[in-house]
């Protein structure tokens, strides 16, 4: 045991020479993005999906609706293009004229929908990124929520219709456009 101490002694003393460098690097934070910085990347992540689908839609088909008394197609698109108008006037900002869901949801033309969706992305877009105190509480539906909870909530309600949407487009045989598969090469003709 004795050969032993002063290997370990020496191990120990080299770790010790290094163990300055090491926190130092240790401490270092890795670079992260603001919530507000996140929930923008993500709200523009299904934005991109939304107008995909709006634009891979056919006219004929933004009339289609699941069941009586169920949303048709444009609704739907209005619909989340409402909640961003509604979600953002949480944030501060101000609703534009003509925004409200009852207003929205009688667009039905496929140009006027897809420019009535990008629109309300920009403004919620604008909304969380210019939004006050996180923490601040306001009345959401039937409970307190921090103006952080109201961003997640607008975030998942948009991620909740894509859903939705994807149902209405796979029903149809419209295929997302971020599923398309290119198509395989055609074998080479002898």
């Amino acid at each position: 045991m004795q050969k032993s101490i002063p290997a370990l002694g020496a191990l120990a003393f080299a770790m010790a020479l290094a163990a300055p460098a090491v926190p130092a690097l240790a401490q270092t934070p890795p670079a992260t993005a603001s919530f507000k910085a996140e929930a923008v990347r993500n709200i523009q992540e299904v934005e991109k999906k939304l107008v995909a689908l709006a634009e891979k839609f056919p006219q004929e088909k933004y009339g289609w609706r699941p069941g009586e008394g169920v949303r048709s197609t444009s609704e739907v698109f209005m619909h989340i293009a409402a909640g961003n108008y509604g979600y953002a006037t949480f944030f501060g900002a101000t609703r534009p004229e003509g925004t409200t869901g009852a207003a929205l949801e009688k667009i039905t033309d496929k140009e006027k929908v897809v420019e009535t969706l990008k629109a309300s992305f920009a403004h919620i877009e604008a909304a969380i990124q210019n939004a006050p105190d996180l923490d601040k509480t306001v009345k959401l539906f039937n409970h307190e929520a921090t103006i952080r909870e109201v961003i997640l909530q607008a975030v998942t309600h948009c991620h909740e219709h894509l859903g939705q949407l994807i149902a209405y487009a796979r029903v149809n045989a419209i295929v997302p456009p971020w599923s398309e598969h290119p198509a395989p090469p055609k074998p080479a003709k002898n």
